[in-house]
């Protein structure tokens, strides 16, 4: 069974001569751990010799995550962990506590104003090969919020 935890499930089944790479970071639930969290992926992947427009789409992403974490999820920290194996690339955001409805798309309506807020999911969704949330699994009353990325040359077993 491959590694997993909380945060990402299983991505792929352990075959030979595969590599997965994980990290993780917790920040304090403020604004100013936004760019913290930028920061450190893209030193991260900077260091797994991510390809710099993968890098740069994935800063993005984590930018998006923590702060819809930040914003809407009550609690005093988010945990933000990357998942990088066979070709892809699993971003997943932890807060610890959220409203009724969980995450949603928000489209600009005909007639409403572009306003700066409300569309975070709606760059993840096209700018990802997946994304979704799941409750935490009973260790508390978070979510998680995951999105994935295809990089690179894919293996196969």
């Amino acid at each position: 069974m491959a590694p997993g935890n909380a945060l990402t499930p299983q991505l792929i089944a352990l075959c030979p001569g595969n590599v997965v790479r994980r990290y993780g970071f917790q920040l304090p639930a403020h604004a100013e751990s936004v760019c913290r969290a930028r920061q450190l992926t893209r030193d991260r992947l900077g260091t797994w010799d991510v390809d710099e427009e993968t890098r740069e789409t994935a800063v993005l992403v984590v930018s998006e995550l923590v702060t819809n974490a930040v914003v809407h999820a009550a609690g005093d920290h988010v945990i933000c962990e990357i998942r990088q194996s066979n070709g892809k690339l699993r971003i997943a955001v932890e807060d610890q506590g959220y409203g009724p409805t969980g995450p949603q798309l928000h489209r600009t309506a005909e007639g409403e104003t572009e306003g700066e807020g409300g569309r975070g999911l709606f760059l993840v969704d096209s700018i990802c090969s997946g994304w979704g949330a799941h409750d935490t699994s009973g260790y508390g009353p978070g979510r998680v919020v995951w999105a994935e990325l295809s990089h690179g040359a894919e293996q196969s077993c």
